[in-house]
């Protein structure tokens, strides 16, 4: 699998952890089994791996046009 494929699955899957962890959020004062400290590491670790999933796409795009750049000279 090349790097822009992982960074763009890692990418959606923090997506789909926030999307997840706000409807828990959101139905909070119904449903009193949510435990509100669970979801704000939940939230901050996605925000976490979408960055570094981010930083990967960043660094193989660099990459990329590092060699772009050696093969033109």
């Amino acid at each position: 699998m090349d790097p822009l494929s992982t960074a763009h699955y890692g990418m959606m899957s923090a997506q789909g952890r926030v999307a997840k962890s706000a409807e828990r959020v959101a139905g909070w004062p119904a449903d009193a089994d949510v435990d509100l400290a669970a979801e704000t590491v939940a939230l901050i670790q996605a925000r976490t791996e979408f960055a570094a999933n981010a930083r990967v796409a960043a660094f193989a795009d660099e990459t990329w046009r590092a060699l772009l750049d050696v093969q033109a000279k």
